[in-house]
């Protein structure tokens, strides 16, 4: 309803005009930081290779799933969604700082990372250590520091006083996820940490061959056992240093009977081979290609990625929260937790037609729902409503049922209809 001048004058608010932004007034804001205090980075070895791109890529794609709060029917198959608390922060705001797909990248990436996440309910509507028959309303992830027998302590995030704080919670009501890749990743000797450190001593040449030192030998015309002679010989190697390091294209010269070798030829190693070969079989152990990573992938390989990269994490993420998040309770009423992949947002456009026709000729889809799939708004045709084939003619049932519909709908007092 639009507002008339009085009311606009009444309610209106401009975060500029209506109050100075660096008064605090009476109250204190809390802890305030230049970076975000809740963001957990990667190890340090990982930051400086490039496993840190592979990490990204899979939580990236594990956050364009949906997860959902569902009820099944009884053979498990999905019915409809349940509007709860839980579904409100796995589809739209997990806590104050993280919406639904960045949480669950925070997930991955720190599961990748360290081999093992929990996710802790932060607000709950029944106290866990009380009663199993909680529903969570904010979660967040938590970085786990002890283990106890029935406890966990984690570091967690406390959005009130805006500081990372240890906490001991227990497993029964905090979803601990452990990286279905484990013994891939995060094994001490696993394929990836070799390559990580491959990958680190390949940076420490690279850096070494790229500092700027010459590396000279400088073969002076005399013994060198005398004191007087290694003074001299000093005093020669500080004048070349100077030379080249003081005029403009460094340039120095040298004596007719001395004789300089340079040293800082590439030293042939085996690195390059042991990381390309540890690559590849990280690509293999976990289902990943190149050409995923570079954009070229065909849709076997895609699928491939999808189903044993992807799905493994995925399915261990909603298998722990379905565990921890839903009560025995929950269950025998059908509830569950699923998760649904877009499966239309990597066809090309001109393979659309063809499943439209596919999918409502065998009525899979009304043409409405498909309508939305490729972003168009629905159709007010009640046909495009109907899961029906419409390359076919409608039956005589069918016909007399819309005829009979027909006959309802007209008004008592029309004259025809009182003949």
């Amino acid at each position: 309803m639009a507002l008339n001048f009085r009311e606009r004058l009444m309610h209106g608010w401009n975060a500029f005009m209506n109050k100075d932004p660096t008064d605090l007034g009476d109250w204190n804001k809390g802890s305030s930081y230049s970076s975000r205090p809740d963001y957990i980075p990667f190890s340090r070895k990982v930051e400086q290779t490039i496993v840190n791109g592979v990490y990204t890529k899979i939580a990236i794609d594990v956050s364009q799933l949906t997860f959902l709060h569902v009820r099944t029917d009884d053979e498990g198959k999905y019915k409809e969604t349940i509007d709860s608390k839980l579904n409100y922060a796995l589809t739209t705001e997990a806590n104050i700082d993280q919406t639904s797909r960045a949480f669950i990248q925070d997930v991955v990436n720190n599961m990748l990372d360290d081999g093992v996440v929990a996710i802790v309910p932060i607000d709950t509507t029944i106290d866990p250590t009380k009663s199993m028959s909680f529903d969570v309303e904010t979660m967040r992830v938590g970085k786990i520091v002890l283990w106890y027998p029935e406890y966990v302590k984690v570091d967690v995030y406390n959005d009130k006083t805006g500081k990372r704080q240890e906490i001991i919670v227990p497993k029964k009501s905090t979803a601990i996820i452990q990286n279905p890749f484990y013994s891939v990743m995060n094994e001490p000797n696993s394929i990836l940490r070799r390559l990580t450190t491959k990958l680190s001593m390949l940076d420490a040449v690279d850096k070494q061959s790229a500092s700027g030192k010459l590396d000279l030998l400088i073969q002076l015309p005399y013994v060198l056992k005398s004191q007087s002679r290694k003074e001299y010989a000093e005093a020669r190697r500080r004048d070349i240093e100077e030379q080249l390091t003081n005029t403009r294209y460094g340039i120095a010269y040298t004596d007719g009977t001395e004789h300089i070798t340079q040293l800082n030829r590439p030293v042939e190693n085996n690195l390059l081979s042991q990381i390309q070969y540890l690559t590849e079989m990280f690509y293999a152990q976990t289902g990943l290609t190149e050409s995923v990573f570079n954009g070229t992938a065909s849709e076997q390989e895609i699928l491939n990625y999808y189903s044993r990269t992807i799905e493994p994490i995925a399915s261990a993420i909603l298998d722990e929260m379905s565990r921890k998040f839903l009560t025995k309770t929950a269950r025998s009423q059908h509830q569950d937790l699923m998760m649904f992949r877009d499966v239309f947002k990597l066809t090309p456009p001109e393979k659309l037609a063809d499943i439209a026709d596919k999918f409502t000729r065998n009525e899979i889809m009304t043409s409405n729902e498909f309508r939305s799939v490729i972003g168009y708004k629905p159709s007010s045709d009640p046909d495009a409503d109907q899961l029906r084939n419409k390359n076919l003619n409608k039956s005589k049932e069918e016909l007399q049922s819309e005829s009979d519909m027909a006959v309802d709908q007209i008004p008592s007092d029309d004259p025809v209809n009182n003949m």
